[in-house]
């Protein structure tokens, strides 16, 4: 009896060893849960110099320090620093500025007088007089769908109007829209009692025809308003899937004292970029030059670098023509090609200062300096005749710019992914004025902190080095094997890795590591940000999604790393991430074991239609094959044989709900298990609810890539920087 009692109580104990070793903690998740950045940034000082100009010689800026705040006044002439515990201090020496108007930002544009604002009221345009209050409506023929400057259709709803003020106030070019003829989108709320129902237009591919834009300039004062004498045109931009990525009424400049404005007309399909100048008083229109392309035309990478020089009659212009992106010159009366300014292996990112007086040109690029990641951004300075190019930013790594009013100085602060940032300021040759900041780190380095790996893999081609990030846990042990997750975001605006700046956490990115994962970031062929050819590697069919460059990017890793353990790899990503994330669990099941698939286009006919027709071009059929059904996830859900959560928002208004609900459809019809999380009434980033999304997340790849039993219901709690509080 006593014998039998013994072996009951060995084998309970056994048994409870071996359930807590299947068991993740509690402290485990806690440890996760201190890498997420409202628990990082708090150990980080002196980070980022964001200069609020007091003067053309002066300005001041906030440092977060360990002890609370602190506020910095810098005057360049003197070249002295001095420091503020509070910002009210620092008033007292400040000049007094005039009070700032008081307007609705979100409902109504300023006039660079700030004497006035337009706003939309019933599909018209009214002006509003900041001192007197008057208003005035300066059209009347809106009706619904048919309206001025709106800016309420596709993923894009906002209140603001589209417009673009004269330099003097007096003018605006805007436009009237027409959406009565494309596609509705409706969705539906989760409520006690009766559903609301929100349903908007939202054109699709689908559509014969998309949103078309009737170009007008209207006069303030007198409400005359001028009709461009050209067709309408499809309501596109040159820089992403929008007219007005910068706010305003992008691709559009007022010349000659507001009595010409130079615009860009961009086809439906994005290949053809038409500059034109229009006559405000007449409504006259005048070709200028055309660039057609065969993918898609870009006027930059996060700005749009076309320019109007009214003093010379030029245009500078911006093209990919030679496989890279570069500045044109050209001559404005004829659309003749005078000559290019830029020129080489290298990417023209942003034209960020046009000095005109000099004919000097200030911009932004990748790549140039050799030896180096191509995606760090530098700053640079060119004369127009395209001579004596002039590297101003000279230390290793991505360059945020930030200039005086008077374009004499700039603060530069410059950092990569593991290395944190330096603060300093330049005159505009680039000399060295000071040096205002170095990020200290060491508290954070201090809490156990570890810095993202970057790596360098080839493409599955071979033709191209591909760029990373690798995330590894703390007390990594290199004789141990760790199931990989490989993050992932295609693109084709923007990548994996995103910024290329130092950042204390990215994502949850090492929070799962901490959990006992390597997390993978590569930027695919296809990203942004290199050459063009680079760009097109997926061009007409974004069902790529630049999985065989993840694939053998994480086989060479693990080549070179014998503790990635490739026999158990998981997958996950947002929005096109979650897009990528189902086509890898389906197109590369034996692969891919476990995959969280969140908020994604998986049928690109469902999605607004600038998207898939930037990247894919025009919905058309070749030998009886569409070219978007057959990049449709939903047809490859018989193939699933891992795990796979999908996550979407009920209430998601910029990819709806029904494109994860076609991949349900189709996974139910071909017997699969599969998860799903519907979050009833979030939008596209689940809101309020992304931090329970966050623990499922590491709950998921926990019980099914490393096969051990999450802590029950482990809540993240968002907390403040303690430091805000002691202003």
């Amino acid at each position: 009896m006593k014998m039998r009692l013994f072996i009951i109580v060995v084998l309970s104990s056994i048994h409870q060893f071996i359930l807590a070793q299947d068991q993740v903690t509690t402290e485990a998740y806690k440890q996760a849960e201190s890498q997420l950045s409202f628990n990082t940034s708090p150990h980080i000082d002196r980070m980022n110099v964001r200069p609020s100009w007091e003067s053309d010689e002066k300005f001041w800026y906030r440092n977060l320090v360990e002890d609370g705040l602190e506020f910095v006044l810098y005057d360049i002439e003197k070249k002295k620093r001095s420091t503020f515990d509070s910002k009210s201090e620092l008033d007292q020496v400040l000049k007094e500025k005039a009070e700032a108007p008081s307007y609705s930002w979100r409902k109504e544009i300023l006039s660079p007088d700030k004497k006035k604002v337009v706003f939309i009221k019933d599909w018209n345009l009214w002006v509003r007089d900041l001192v007197s209050g008057e208003e005035k409506q300066l059209t009347t023929d809106g009706i619904e769908n048919y309206g001025y400057a709106t800016d309420n259709a596709g993923w894009r709803q906002s209140e603001r109007p589209i417009v673009l003020w004269s330099p003097d106030s007096k003018k605006i070019a805007t436009y009237q829209q027409d959406q009565r003829h494309v596609s509705d989108m409706h969705l539906v709320s989760t409520n006690v009692g009766a559903p609301k129902i929100k349903s908007w237009k939202y054109p699709l591919p689908e559509d014969e025809k998309i949103i078309q834009i009737e170009r007008v300039v209207i006069e303030v004062e007198s409400g005359k308003m001028v009709r461009f004498d050209m067709p309408s045109d499809d309501r596109r931009g040159t820089l992403c899937d929008d007219i007005a990525c910068s706010g305003k009424f992008d691709d559009n400049q007022w010349i000659n004292d507001g009595k010409q404005l130079v615009f860009v007309s961009s086809s439906r399909d994005h290949k053809v970029a038409q500059l034109r100048i229009a006559d405000t008083q007449t409504g006259k229109v005048r070709d200028i030059l055309r660039e057609e392309v065969a993918t898609q035309y870009e006027s930059g990478q996060g700005a749009i670098n076309w320019h109007y020089l009214e003093a010379t009659d030029e245009i500078i212009w911006y093209s990919e023509r030679d496989n890279w992106g570069h500045l044109y010159l050209y001559e404005a009366p004829t659309g003749t090609l005078k000559h290019q300014i830029t020129t080489g292996d290298f990417v023209v990112t942003r034209l960020k200062h046009i000095d005109k007086k000099a004919g000097v040109l200030y911009f932004e690029a990748n790549g140039r300096e050799e030896g180096r990641n191509p995606y760090f951004s530098h700053l640079y300075r060119i004369e127009l005749s395209g001579k004596n190019l002039k590297l101003l930013t000279p230390e290793n790594g991505t360059h945020s710019i930030r200039f005086s009013p008077n374009y004499k100085y700039f603060v530069d602060n410059y950092s990569q992914p593991d290395v944190p940032p330096v603060s300093v300021l330049r005159d505009m040759e680039g000399n060295l004025i000071e040096k205002l900041e170095q990020a200290d780190i060491s508290r954070l380095v201090a809490t156990g902190w570890k810095a993202p790996n970057p790596i360098t893999v080839k493409s599955a081609d071979g033709k191209y080095d591909l760029y990373g990030l690798m995330f590894t846990p703390n007390n990594l042990n290199p004789k141990k094997k760790y199931p990989v997750v490989n993050y992932i975001y295609p693109g084709p605006q923007g990548g994996s890795v995103g910024s290329w700046t130092f950042r204390p956490s990215r994502g949850d990115h090492q929070a799962l590591a901490e959990l006992g994962f390597i997390v993978v970031a590569i930027e695919g062929s296809c990203n942004p940000g290199r050459s063009k050819a680079f760009h097109d590697e997926c061009y007409g069919n974004m069902g790529i999604n630049t999985l065989p460059d993840q694939i053998s990017g994480m086989q060479q890793l693990a080549q070179k790393h014998p503790y990635m353990d490739l026999e158990h790899v998981g997958i996950w990503g947002h929005s096109g991430g979650g897009f990528a994330t189902a086509a890898a669990m389906f197109k590369y099941p034996d692969f891919f074991d476990v995959g969280i698939s969140e908020s994604g286009n998986h049928d690109n006919r469902n999605y607004e239609d600038d998207w898939g027709e930037r990247y894919i071009g025009l919905i058309e059929e070749v030998d009886g094959v569409n070219n978007y059904e057959i990049q449709a996830n939903q047809l490859y859900a018989e193939n699933l044989k891992g795990k796979l959560l999908l996550a979407h928002g009920g209430m998601d208004d910029n990819v709806p709900p029904y494109n994860t609900n076609l991949v349900v459809d189709a996974l139910i019809k071909a017997n699969k298990d599969f998860d799903l999380i519907m979050f009833p009434n979030a939008r596209h980033g689940f809101g309020a609810d992304s931090y329970y999304m966050t623990r499922r997340r590491w709950d998921y790849f926990v019980q099914h890539l490393k096969g051990m039993k999450p802590p029950k219901e482990y809540k993240i709690e968002y907390k403040r920087d303690p430091r805000l509080d002691r202003a």
